[in-house]
């Protein structure tokens, strides 16, 4: 599987209303430090001590949202 990191900063800069709600995002662990991930599903996943945890989804065009938050690509 294949995945993009950024930090829980990017992810609110991305995050639409009809996806995860921001203020969900503290009470799920994200904070602007906080490293997470999204597959090429767009599925969240945030960096937790015993692993990854699937917190939610994007939806639509995310592909384009993250590659031009982060600038990265599938990894």
């Amino acid at each position: 599987m294949r995945f993009i990191e950024m930090t829980g900063k990017h992810l609110t800069d991305i995050v639409r209303e009809d996806e995860i709600h921001l203020k969900d995002l503290p009470s799920a662990g994200i904070r602007h430090d906080t490293i997470v991930r999204v597959n090429q599903q767009g599925d969240i996943e945030v960096r937790r001590p015993e692993g990854w945890d699937v917190i939610g989804g994007l939806l639509g065009e995310y592909e384009a949202r993250i590659k031009r938050a982060t600038g990265l690509d599938w990894a």
